[in-house]
């Protein structure tokens, strides 16, 4: 059964993944230096489809925990991890739990940001 788990979500994954690149492609040319409106786009969208899948699981529809996780880890996951980072998000403040909702977002947001230019100055030093 775990095997048919970990199938689900690397074949929704790779299949998320393209359709980043397509939309994403689609709405804005990867030299454009502006705004990153195809980011901001792919980003929203998933939230949204997100939200209504988790939705219509937990009120309509029953699927199997496979196709769930290859619709929302994989498919969902591989588009925008920002879809699940919203649907956490969103758990912690349906619950609630405002000040967690409040770590959880600003420091997912403020640390990723930081730890990617620790990333790339570790790189710059490494290849300096």
């Amino acid at each position: 059964m775990k095997a048919m788990m970990l199938l689900a979500v690397g074949a929704g994954g790779a299949l998320g993944s393209m359709a980043r690149y397509l939309v994403a492609g689609a709405i804005q040319p990867p030299a454009w230096s502006g705004f990153p409106y195809g980011i901001f786009i792919v980003n929203v969208t998933g939230g949204l489809i997100m939200g209504a899948l988790t939705e219509a699981f937990a009120l309509k529809f029953h699927v199997a925990p496979e196709m769930r996780a290859f619709l929302t880890t994989g498919i969902l996951g591989g588009y925008t991890t920002f879809s699940t980072f919203s649907l956490e998000a969103g758990l912690l403040i349906q619950r609630q739990a405002w000040g967690q909702a409040a770590v959880y977002i600003t420091g997912s947001a403020l640390l990723s940001i930081i730890a990617l230019f620790i990333g790339m100055w570790l790189v710059r030093m490494a290849y300096a």
